[in-house]
C-alpha cells in the first residue's frame, strides 16, 4: 500500500479523551503527525464525526478532528484548520 500521507507518524502510546457535545471518552492515540492520527477505543460506535481531542497529561492540548477511516476500534484522524 503507498504512502498517501505528507508527513510521517509517529508512534506513540499517549492517554488522550475525546470532547463532544459534553461528553469525554477516554482513548489511546497510537501513531500522530502535524497532520492527524489514529486512535484506539473501546467502542468506535460511539465515537462522532468530529471531535475535540484532548491530551490526558496536558489539557491545554487541543486537536479539532474528522473521521476519515474506521476499522474495529483503530480510528484515523484528521486535524481540521480552525480560523
Amino acid at each position: 500500500m503507498d504512502e498517501k500521507r505528507k508527513h510521517p507518524r509517529t508512534e506513540v502510546n499517549q492517554p488522550a479523551y475525546i470532547s463532544s457535545g459534553g461528553s469525554v471518552m477516554h482513548c489511546i492515540i497510537v501513531n500522530i503527525s502535524p497532520e492527524g492520527a489514529a486512535i484506539e477505543v473501546d467502542n468506535s460506535a460511539f465515537v462522532p464525526h468530529r471531535f475535540r481531542l484532548v491530551m490526558a497529561d496536558d489539557a491545554s492540548v487541543v486537536y479539532e478532528c474528522q473521521v476519515i477511516w474506521t476499522k474495529k476500534n483503530r480510528i484515523g484522524l484528521s486535524f481540521v484548520a480552525t480560523a
